[in-house]
């Protein structure tokens, strides 16, 4: 059975001394998934280019993807659409999140050495 996904990323800019001097909340919410399917991988990436294949399951959808590199990282992730592409570094040890177009199967995660626990939360 499928259960819904609620997807909330929140700022919050607090003290004083940045450029714009901007305090304050903002939070933005994505649509939710009533078909969600709620799973959570955790994964270890080989030196390279790892394709990470999006769960497909009969019934119920993905529409996002957070990767957690585990506390401690010091290898560059870089993420990629497909082998071939340049990419662009991801945070070494924060959460990205990632949503995907229904048309999305697959990308790739290109570490700079292995590295152990990393987590792909499906919702």
């Amino acid at each position: 059975m499928a259960v819904t996904a609620t997807r909330t990323i929140t700022v919050v800019f607090s003290g004083s001394g940045s450029l714009t001097d901007v305090v304050g909340t903002e939070p933005f919410s994505a649509a939710n998934n009533t078909t969600s399917i709620a799973k959570m991988d955790l994964v270890s990436l080989a030196s390279g280019n790892n394709t990470i294949t999006v769960p497909s399951v009969t019934g119920f959808s993905v529409v996002a993807v957070t990767i957690v590199p585990p506390p401690g990282n010091t290898n560059l992730v870089t993420l990629k659409g497909v082998n071939g592409d340049t990419g662009f570094g991801i945070h070494k040890t924060d959460p990205t999140c990632l949503a995907l177009d229904t048309s999305t199967s697959s990308f790739v995660l290109s570490a700079a050495n292995t590295i152990n626990g990393v987590r792909l939360i499906w919702n």
